[in-house]
């Protein structure tokens, strides 16, 4: 791990999301990089990062979307290929809050993944 990735704090999340946003008030955020994906987009080169930490894109996938129902998406087999594309399309199919504390990754609201990444920031 480089010493930018041991440095690296940024969270993922949507702005317009009352569980990101009450997440992200329990956090300990001193040196965080908030990002906020729909008016910060996600770029090829960080997806595949994430991925590359989460060990699929797959994890990194919301099947909560409402254009994951709208286009009929849960009749389909997805590839991993087809996911990339679908989260780089569109924001709202990356799962979220994303966290990455060095070369760490929490994703989604689970309270166990939360309260991990709080302990992760906390160190």
């Amino acid at each position: 791990m480089t010493s930018k990735e041991k440095k690296r704090k940024t969270i993922y999340h949507l702005g317009s999301c009352s569980t990101c946003k009450t997440i992200l008030k329990t956090l300990p955020l001193k040196g965080c990089e908030i990002r906020e994906i729909k008016t910060q987009k996600i770029s090829e080169a960080e997806l595949d990062d994430l991925a590359r930490l989460a060990g699929s894109y797959e994890l990194l996938f919301s099947r909560k979307a409402v254009k994951y129902r709208t286009l009929n998406l849960k009749d389909k087999k997805l590839s991993e290929k087809d996911i990339r594309k679908l989260i780089l399309s569109e924001y709202t199919f990356l799962r979220r809050p994303v966290m990455v504390i060095g070369d760490q990754i929490f994703i989604g609201n689970a309270t166990a993944q939360v309260n991990a990444a709080r302990a992760a920031l906390d160190h």
